[in-house]
């Protein structure tokens, strides 16, 4: 089926369309959602106007598409406006300033006159005969007004004025984007008894603060950083839910243009002003290997732990990642799953590799000093450190020292092998025996060119 789209002159032949009453929403990582409804809509021929309700407060009215579904009518959007002034006591007041009102107070009292002001606390009254009048809150449990004033409306509206060359009811498609939604991926990982293996299950948790629900509606994802003109801040939600065997069917996922997206197969309603979590893919379990890291000119005395594994099929995944936060648990000797820490990772495509930081390492220690520096001439200096790892564990371990440089430099004297990450970084793999120390032994040179 093929419906034409008729905006400002402009005519599109699109794919087919949802069917009547049905609602479609595309969420994205960055506060956006585009959403397309089909309505009936009934039109007039000629020029008229027609009030299109329950959209979102936050809705772009730039970006709205009108497109009529499966038929040749033209209807063609002539001026838009978006109307988002809705009532509430204090807009009621606003408007009624220099009007007539009615208060009654507590004791059945009535007070009727024009209202000058009114400042939350108190209103303030041109009675008849010119006397003015202070009327505290706390005294009023009543007050009238005349009619609805002009420009306030119940629920934020679209009013078109449109030109159609059709009278009667039509099935219409209206698109738009709309802040106020936005999802974040929520992993759980749980690491085996000798922290090799974990199992991992993720989540969608979709935040709505739109100011519409979405009842039953197609419901898809986007994973990925689109570029947009202004950049809102993005929004989280803080829930978090442990995934277990036998779970609804979740999103299935795909590769679209450069990101990935996630369709769910069944309607979803997301009600305004609710967090939504949807399991994203079935639990997986991955090899894990558990690394210490130790960064002198980061954290002078802290040892972090840190837990990476290779995001590939081999290793039991090879799935595409959303960027989220990845909690990890350990099971206890009683099955109590106990929180190790906690992390955010970045969108990860298969076969690469995710590095979590799960916390600092309460038996491991580190210590940073520089035991000489030396003036070699106005644009040469040479510095000796020595770097040194505590172990108070009861197994063996190995350290990753990362030592941080600077400069135009070069190593004169290093008691241990190491690597070169960068211009800046070199690496250690520091090997430290339970119950003892190890000491890197390093000199560098230093050139100011």
């Amino acid at each position: 089926m093929l419906c034409k789209l008729l905006v400002s002159g402009m005519i599109i032949l699109l794919a087919a369309p949802l069917a009547a009453g049905e609602v479609a929403v595309t969420v994205y990582n960055n506060d956006l959602g585009v959403v397309s409804e089909t309505r009936e809509l009934e039109f007039v021929k000629g020029i008229d106007r027609l009030a299109f309700r329950d959209v979102p407060v936050r809705i772009d009215p730039n970006s709205v598409r009108f497109e009529i579904v499966g038929d040749d009518k033209n209807v063609s959007i002539l001026e838009q406006n978006y109307a988002y002034d809705l009532v509430s006591p204090q807009q009621l007041y606003n408007k009624y300033v220099d009007n007539e009102v009615q208060l009654i107070d507590e004791q059945g009292r009535l007070y009727a006159g024009t209202l000058l002001a009114y400042s939350g606390s108190a209103i303030t009254l041109l009675e008849p005969g010119g006397k003015v009048k202070i009327v505290s809150m706390e005294q009023v449990t009543e007050v009238s007004f005349p009619m609805l004033p002009d420009g306030l409306i119940t629920r934020p509206t679209l009013f078109w004025l449109y030109q159609s060359d059709h009278e009667g009811a039509l099935d219409c498609r209206v698109g738009y984007q709309t802040g106020g939604l936005t999802w974040a991926a929520e992993y759980v990982g749980v690491l085996d008894k000798d922290e090799t293996n974990l199992d991992l299950s993720g989540w969608s948790s979709i935040n709505n603060t739109s100011g519409k629900t979405f009842n039953d509606a197609k419901l898809k994802l986007i994973a990925g950083d689109i570029h947009r003109a202004q950049k809102a801040a993005p929004r989280r939600g803080e829930l978090a839910m442990m995934a277990a065997p036998g779970l609804a069917e979740g999103f299935e996922e795909k590769a679209f243009f450069e990101y990935h997206m996630y369709t769910l197969p069944r309607r979803a309603t997301l009600a305004d002003k609710e967090i939504k979590q949807i399991s994203l893919f079935e639990p997986a379990s991955a090899k894990v290997d558990k690394e210490f890291v130790y960064r002198p000119d980061h954290d002078a005395g802290n040892v972090n732990v840190q837990i990476k594994f290779r995001n590939s099929a081999d290793d039991g995944l090879g799935m595409p990642l959303p960027a989220g936060r990845l909690r990890m648990f350990k099971a206890d000797d009683d099955g109590a799953l106990i929180l190790l820490g906690e992390d955010w990772v970045k969108h990860t495509p298969r076969d690469e590799e995710v590095s979590v930081k799960v916390g600092v390492a309460f038996d491991v220690k580190g210590e940073q000093k520089m035991i000489e520096r030396t003036r070699v001439s106005q644009k040469v200096e040479d510095r000796h450190w020595e770097i040194e790892v505590r172990n108070h564990k009861t197994e063996d371990i190995t350290v990753s020292v990362e030592k941080r440089l600077w400069g135009f430099w070069e190593i004169l004297e290093s008691s241990h092998e190491y690597s070169q990450e960068d211009a800046n970084n070199i690496r250690f793999e520091l090997p430290v025996k339970a119950g003892e120390s190890s000491v890197i032994k390093l000199a560098v040179r230093f050139t100011n060119r």
